[in-house]
């Protein structure tokens, strides 16, 4: 792999990683509602979940989801239901205060983990995220060289690429919780539910490619 491959590769990664997905929104919404520490958790687990995909897509299983109509559309469902819920539960969410959001709560730690489950939650219910991996990936690996390396390689930018902007929509996050009214965090707060209904909305109706 040539430094010229590496350079499209980490330019592309960066567009497709600076989308509004489901993880960027969590880590806004963490953000605003638990600060920065809350939100980490939650990057964390979006990190992790990602590196599951990516270390799916590198031992070939990829293909097999593109394959299988019956084993993408479950995951498809899955992750259809459970984007519908999250937005449900950041929609009705209640707005925070400065206080609140700014200092730890003595049950910070718990709140981290449910940050954690759910990013981790969302990383691996994306088919979306399987295939367009499955897609990706392969054409940035040289086949003449050892593949291992190469994935280890690409898929560290990536998630490096992922966190450092994950990291920046939980800090736009805690400057809205310094900066908006209560009433204005909560409609932004409604705005990542709606994001994720409508993200829900496109993996329902996003077809399977061909095989």
């Amino acid at each position: 792999m040539n430094t010229q491959t590496l350079v499209l590769y980490t330019i592309t990664s960066l567009a497709v990683a600076a989308s509004p997905g489901p993880t960027m929104l969590l880590a806004l919404s963490n953000g605003i509602a638990g600060g920065l520490r809350r939100a980490v958790w939650g990057i964390a687990g979006a990190v992790v979940g990602s590196a599951t995909v990516i270390a799916v897509v590198a031992l070939g299983l990829g293909s097999l989801l593109a394959a299988s109509p019956w084993l993408f559309d479950a995951l498809r469902v899955g992750g259809v239901l459970y984007l519908a819920w999250l937005g449900f539960k950041l929609w009705r969410a209640p707005a925070p205060d400065l206080r609140e959001a700014l200092a730890p709560p003595p049950q910070g730690a718990a709140q981290g983990i449910v940050a954690f489950a759910r990013s981790l939650a969302v990383a691996l219910s994306n088919p979306k995220a399987l295939l367009f991996f499955a897609a990706f990936l392969p054409q940035f690996v040289d086949v003449q060289a050892p593949q291992g390396p190469q994935y280890l390689l690409l898929g560290a930018i990536f998630l490096g690429i992922d966190t450092v902007l994950m990291l920046a929509y939980a800090a736009a996050g805690t400057q809205a919780v310094r900066w908006l009214s209560r009433r204005s965090l909560q409609w932004l707060n409604r705005g990542c539910g709606l994001g994720m209904w409508l993200l829900a909305g496109a993996l329902a109706f996003w077809r399977r490619p061909s095989a």
